[in-house]
């Protein structure tokens, strides 16, 4: 199985690389060329549940940061 990596961009979209499926609560997937995509995290795309660049334009400002975990226990 390929890895998959989610990075979060300051302030902007969730940057997901490698290949997944994406299906909306209907049950609907999302055709996806590539392995590469953006999702929206600001509420303002007009292609959600993918990143149009919105976040630049709606002063969406995210600055929070997850509790790191120690993965030597």
């Amino acid at each position: 199985m390929e890895e998959i990596s989610i990075k979060v961009r300051e302030s902007g979209p969730y940057l997901v690389r490698g290949r997944v499926t994406i299906t909306d609560c209907d049950g609907n997937r999302y055709v996806v060329e590539g392995e590469n995509m953006a999702l929206c995290r600001c509420g303002g795309s007009h292609t959600k549940p993918f990143c149009d660049g919105s976040h630049k334009e709606n002063g969406f400002c995210a600055t929070g940061r997850a509790t790191l975990v120690n993965e030597t226990a």
